[in-house]
């Protein structure tokens, strides 16, 4: 049953980025506790450029793999060569750019640090093609292997160096170690033996075209406001600001991020069948915001604890930003299924329009709020775009499946509710805990606990079941 694959699917990919982050964190807590807030600003901004090239660059050939209705020996090498040129290119770019703006920020460390940290994406260029077999079949156990056994060994390794008086280059090998495990990890999990050719090229290059151009104005949206933070702020305060942004985006990377790649198969499976895939569109836009809203909520409304159990006391001004980002980014994740939609039914000229306004829109806003109200002030042009996106995201769907903004509206009401009940509970509980010689680990697991179980209990009480929205994502009528 497709629904219950999609489910599967998901939960695997979920877990995998789950176990990832939880791996994640903690070797971030113990870089954030050997360094300081001036070496992740280093290390953030020498990734800025390398992630910026990377998306500009970006080929998801398992996604574009993933969407023809069948794949050969020929598309895979097709698809391998494809991803090998890009890391070649990705290389030449990146070693030729990283003098000058090493320049441009005055700070003679970064060409090797940016050096470094290609070695991740170009890793990821030359990932296995033959895992999109298991990805056809919505079968994500190997992706979630291969990525849980790369972190851990890319953790160890960071853990190691810094152990090793590395400094912040156990950031820089953390990073790349992991890309680098994983891919080599793919080819024992879905063993394919490289071969160059174009021969498929043209079953590719429909989807590439509209998505590649999209992806140059969706790689200046993402890193600009770290662009330009660069040259307004020390290299402390930077760090601070990528941690709590990092930070922030904890839900949609773990997630919300994982489970769209399961759903863009399961959509595309049923993309002939318009008020079928409504439905499951709706079913799978409530679900993304139901785990989106409490995460996020609840980072905000905890942010110091959070911040003082994970980092340390040297972090506190990231608790600040952290409690801002958390809910100016809620709405983000509304997109993510949308995006998923849009891959699947191969409109890729849709992600191109969205990725222009988003761009435009968020260098208007992050330099207005630059300008007027220095770092807090990008923060809430990023919750300004939170919402612009929010509403595109509402049209596009109206537009490709015939979904109203009425009905996306009240698909969303009970998850509204239900999150401010739970923002009450957690708002009175830290006051009825203020003064009392409780530690930051138990305030944090005590509100945690509450706030979930309020959440869980309001949901349940408007008439939510979870099973059956999970089954409405490909459940057959």
């Amino acid at each position: 049953m497709l629904a219950t694959k999609t489910i599967l699917g998901a939960g695997w990919t979920v877990s995998a980025r789950l176990s990832g982050r939880a791996i994640d964190i903690v070797t971030m807590l113990v870089l954030a506790r050997a360094l300081t807030p001036a070496d992740f600003g280093l290390t953030a901004l020498a990734g800025t450029l390398v992630l910026i090239l990377d998306a500009v660059l970006e080929i998801p050939l398992i996604l574009v793999l993933t969407s023809l209705k069948t794949v050969t020996r020929s598309h895979l090498d097709t698809a391998f060569t494809l991803g090998f040129l890009r890391g070649a290119s990705l290389t030449a770019i990146l070693l030729v750019a990283s003098w000058p703006f090493a320049l441009s920020y005055g700070d003679n460390r970064l060409p090797a640090l940016i050096a470094a940290m290609a070695l991740g994406p170009v890793a990821r260029s030359l990932y296995s093609p033959g895992m999109v077999q298991h990805v056809r079949e919505i079968s994500f156990r190997q992706s979630f292997t291969a990525e849980l056994v790369g972190r851990v060994i890319a953790s160890a390794l960071a853990i190691l160096t810094v152990y090793l008086g590395g400094g912040y280059w156990g950031i820089v090998v953390n990073n790349a170690c992991s890309s680098i495990a994983t891919t080599v990890i793919s080819y024992i999990l879905a063993p394919y033996r490289p071969r160059f050719s174009l021969a498929r090229f043209s079953d590719l290059s429909s989807f590439l075209g509209w998505f590649s151009t999209a992806q140059i104005f969706k790689a200046i949206s993402w890193q600009f406001d770290r662009v330009l933070l660069g040259y307004y702020i020390t290299k402390s305060d930077l760090g601070q600001y990528t941690t709590a942004s990092d930070l922030a985006i904890f839900p949609m990377q773990s997630l919300i991020g994982p489970a769209m790649q399961p759903l863009m198969a399961a959509f595309s499976r049923i993309k002939e069948d318009r008020e079928r895939l409504c439905s499951a569109y709706l079913n799978a836009s409530r679900l993304t915001m139901m785990m989106a809203a409490p995460t996020c909520i609840g980072i905000s409304l905890t942010s110091d604890l959070v911040v003082d159990v994970l980092l340390g006391g040297k972090w506190t001004e990231t608790g600040v930003y952290l409690q801002w980002l958390s809910a100016a980014l809620l709405l983000n994740a509304f997109y993510q299924p949308m995006h998923s939609l849009a891959l699947a039914t191969r409109r890729t000229d849709l992600v191109f329009r969205l990725s222009v306004a988003e761009a435009c829109s968020r260098i208007v806003l992050v330099l207005a709020g630059l300008q007027f109200f220095d770092v807090i002030g990008v923060i809430a042009s990023r919750g300004a775009m939170s919402l612009v996106m929010f509403v595109l995201s509402m049209f596009s769907a109206r537009y490709m499946i015939g979904a109203t903004l009425l009905s996306q509206l009240k698909n969303l009401w009970r998850v509204a509710a239900a999150s401010v009940a739970m923002a009450a509970i957690v708002l009175m509980v830290r006051h009825e805990l203020r003064g009392r010689e409780l530690g930051d680990l138990t305030q944090l697991a005590l509100i945690a606990a509450l706030g979930a179980a309020v959440y869980a209990a309001t949901l349940s009480a408007l008439g939510v079941r979870i099973r059956h929205y999970l089954s409405g994502l490909g459940a057959s009528r």
